[in-house]
């Protein structure tokens, strides 16, 4: 199962400083952003209620949004859907995505792309077509750059995400279960698990300094889980209060978000490397995620028909060996976690079991004491009723019960009744054990005519048996005869 945060790179800026930010810890940050300094950037002055925040869940920041080929994995630059939301125009143009970038009037950057790769015009001559080969190869591989022509128009740069490159397949990943009115936002830190757990509580009014430091805003942390490559994945969301009622809710993922990605700087200096709102996929959503560019179409829709599960994960697109890697280390980890967890369910499933058969012991210990207890306090009773009763004489309930036990007394020894039936029990059970001691102490025996019948048929064939013997005999000895003859130089008889 892949995580949310699949592809998390690290923060050399924010790995140089403090566990979450500046050498200072939380209380300080540099002074492009501090949460005590007065000269912080436009976006750092702005707080969730200003109106710069009436944007979407991505905000009108440009280059900010989640690229669909990382929509699990993080902020990136580059074009698709953003983190579970709709498919952008650039997914929509089939197999290499043509249509959709002429719609969006990059031609140039196509055409630079087909120059390079098909007629390059760099040296003028037959190395050109050689030069057209290896643009070709650096597409498929999705790396370096391809020189075109010799004017001073800058190379084209081959990435991952262009049309031609080879290194792709589709995997699968979880969609969120939470809602947009949950407000949970994923926090991916360049930061051990247990650094982030020791200083979780500095951590969170950092957060709140970077969100504002209102007094009626107050962030909450959801849960912290470890991710691969040393870093920490930490859920967090914020509630909000209304002074005249008193009245709280939690702020929509879409606020949040939006209000984040203007304060990425602030973030980053708390060590912070990734933000992704966990919000579920819309039905309308699922059905407009088309193929991405550089994605065969047949290939997307095939993927989307073999996903094992529609209902809880989405196809997703993995482009090249690192992503590749980074989902190999997510599984790694999420496997180890598994097993961590099923070690302890283990052990707690000995520990009940141990615990329930001392329990059972400890029932039949209880149960044999409270047998003698309760003959214990009969008995006083019946002592108690004897001295209470003595010199008193008999009254009508005490006649009934000696009539009732006489009767019961004459029932249990009546010939047809319990004592004669228990008394045939134990006859027939003594006359048993009887013929089954009988039974072990008999041996088979023979007839003395038959046993006398077998001893002659015995007799017969050992008699057979030495007739046939001594022939054999007389014939070795004629054999050895006949070869005496042929060693002597007689002729044979036979001969």
């Amino acid at each position: 199962m892949a995580h949310t945060f699949r592809g998390v790179t690290n923060n050399p800026a924010a790995g140089t400083s403090g566990l979450f930010g500046a050498n200072t810890g939380f209380g300080t940050l540099t002074p492009t952003g501090g949460f005590g300094n007065t000269t912080t950037s436009a976006a750092a002055q702005s707080t969730l209620f200003s109106p710069s925040n009436t944007s979407g869940v991505f905000g009108n920041t440009p280059n900010k949004s989640i690229g669909f080929p990382s929509a699990f994995t993080g902020i990136s630059t580059g074009t698709g859907i953003s983190a579970f939301g709709a498919p952008t125009q650039q997914q929509q143009g089939g197999l290499f995505g043509l249509q959709a970038q002429q719609q969006q009037g990059q031609p140039t950057q196509l055409n630079q792309l087909v120059t390079a790769l098909s007629a390059p015009t760099l040296l003028g001559d037959e190395r050109d077509a050689i030069l057209a080969k290896w643009n070709q190869l650096q597409a498929y591989w999705g790396t370096g750059k391809g020189y075109y022509t010799n004017t001073n128009a800058s190379p084209v740069d081959f990435t991952l995400e262009n049309p031609f490159c080879r290194f792709k397949t589709v995997g699968y990943c979880c969609i969120p279960g939470s809602k947009d009115e949950d407000g949970l936002v994923s926090l991916a830190l360049n930061k051990k698990e247990a650094d982030v757990r020791s200083q979780l509580k500095e951590l969170v009014e950092s957060l709140h300094k970077v969100l504002g430091g209102e007094q009626t805003l107050a962030v909450n942390v959801e849960g912290v889980k470890a991710l691969p490559d040393d870093q920490t994945e930490v859920i967090i969301y914020v509630v909000q209060r209304f002074p005249p009622n008193g009245i709280s809710r939690r702020m929509p993922v879409t606020k949040l978000f939006s209000y984040m990605t203007q304060v990425d700087v602030q973030l980053k200096q708390l060590g912070v490397v990734m933000w992704v709102p966990r919000t579920e996929l819309s039905p309308a959503q699922l059905k407009q995620q088309n193929a991405p560019a550089g994605m065969d179409s047949i290939i997307w829709e095939q993927a989307k028909a073999d996903n094992p599960d529609p209902e809880k994960l989405v196809a997703v697109p993995m482009e090249g060996f690192k992503e590749l890697l980074c989902r190999m280390k997510i599984q790694e980890q999420m496997t180890k976690q598994h097993q961590t967890r099923l070690n302890i369910i283990s052990n707690d499933i000995g520990d009940l079991q141990k615990n329930q058969v001392t329990t059972v012991s400890k029932i039949a210990q209880y149960k044999k004491r409270l047998m003698d207890l309760s003959h214990r306090v009969l008995r006083v009773l019946i002592k108690q009723e004897i001295q209470r009763k003595s010199g008193c004489a008999i009254d009508t309930d005490e006649e009934h019960l000696s009539v009732q036990l006489d009767t019961i007394d004459s029932e249990l020894n009546a010939p047809t009744k319990m004592k004669g039936r228990l008394n045939e029990l134990m006859a027939q059970n003594r006359m048993q054990n009887h013929f089954r001691a009988v039974r072990s102490e008999e041996r088979y025996s023979v007839d003395a005519e038959f046993l006398h019948e077998i001893k002659q048929h015995l007799k017969q064939q050992q008699e057979g048996l030495s007739h046939l013997i001594k022939v054999i005999k007389d014939d070795l000895e004629d054999l050895k005869l006949i070869d005496g003859l042929n060693d002597n130089g007689h002729m044979p008889i036979y001969a």
